[in-house]
């Protein structure tokens, strides 16, 4: 709500919940009168441009064709859907509506990842990336979050193929998805369970992922999922003529020129231009602040304000289909791999 409202000429025209108490509270604080529990009710009386859908992933397949076969275009917040085939399937649906679909994953338009996707276009790399690597954390600290999914087998997140990793990996995945090609040729993934997530008894469930890749062309990637690493949200990728990371914690990309210096000069040229990179990220964040571009739905706004663009001014899709189709194979071979009982 808050994003939505950062974008000029938008209306939240309508909320719905199963629980209409719950949409008329959120009405309440925004100031939006129409509240509904169902949605049916909701596309046949409004008719909205656009549908955020917002609720569990085993509901995002039935909601976003329902909105689509209604005439609404649909904002899909992550993960897209349960299975690749209901991915493409929704794709498809939308396609042949001639409206349009998205998935919210926001963390690719952070001003960090704009950044580095123009430094890439631009030639930084010094050609197409030959290694990625994503790494995701998440902090178990929150028990608000981990406690009733522990605590109840029956919980929606516990119903996931994929369980917890199901709920918070596609974030990492799109990541390398843009950069990856189509064609996958090698997925190896391995799963643990942490000490901490043992001692809270939930035997099955699984909390420290490693994923390798490569694509037709060569490209490797690797994808590192941890709750007992803190604060680690990351992208790296390496190319022949240098390397950037994009640290979405602290806002900031870090670019490194691969080239030689001679003598003990290797020593101390490199950490100068490193100290220099950080100096520049903490004045880059500083005026963005001032011109009040950093904000914590800064990613988000701007993905929103994307699709709502591609909608009114045929703009590109923020987010290609080929990269949600992507994500959502890669997942797939995932979960069957470190859950193939499911």
């Amino acid at each position: 709500m808050d994003a939505i409202h950062r974008i000029p000429g938008c209306d939240v025209v309508s909320l719905c919940d199963r629980e209409l108490l719950m949409s008329e509270q959120l009405g309440e604080r925004f100031g939006i009168s129409e509240c509904f529990s169902d949605p049916e009710e909701m596309l046949r009386r409004l008719s909205p441009d656009v549908v955020h859908i917002t609720t569990p992933p085993q509901s995002h397949y039935s909601l976003a064709a329902q909105c689509l076969e209604s005439g609404s275009n649909v904002y899909l917040e992550k993960p897209f859907t349960i299975a690749a085939a209901e991915t493409e399937s929704l794709i498809d649906r939308a396609e042949s509506c001639d409206l349009k679909i998205t998935v919210g994953h926001n963390y690719l338009f952070t001003l960090e990842m704009l950044e580095m996707r123009r430094l890439v276009t631009n030639g930084f790399l010094g050609g197409q990336p030959i290694h990625l690597e994503s790494y995701w954390s998440y902090d178990l600290g929150d028990t608000s979050y981990v406690m009733p999914m522990l605590g109840n087998r029956d919980h929606w997140v516990r119903r996931l193929p994929g369980q917890l990793f199901h709920n918070l990996i596609s974030h990492g995945i799109a990541k390398l998805a843009q950069f990856l090609d189509t064609e996958l040729t090698e997925i190896v993934a391995t799963a643990s369970q942490s000490e901490l997530l043992r001692s809270l008894g939930a035997h099955e469930v699984l909390d420290e992922l490693r994923v390798l890749l490569r694509d037709r062309n060569g490209t490797t990637a690797l994808f590192c999922f941890s709750t007992q690493i803190k604060g680690l949200n990351q992208l790296r990728l390496y190319g022949p003529a240098g390397s950037i990371t994009a640290d979405i914690i602290t806002g900031s990309l870090v670019r490194n020129e691969s080239r030689a210096y001679k003598s003990y000069l290797t020593y101390f040229i490199p950490p100068l231009k490193n100290a220099r990179e950080h100096l520049r990220n903490a004045r880059l964040n500083l005026a963005n602040f001032v011109r009040r571009r950093l904000y914590q739905d800064f990613g988000m706004k701007e993905l929103i304000e994307r699709f709502y663009n591609s909608i009114q001014k045929g703009d590109p899709l923020p987010i290609p289909y080929r990269e949600i189709i992507l994500t959502a194979r890669v997942m797939d071979a995932i979960f069957a791999q470190i859950y193939p009982e499911r």
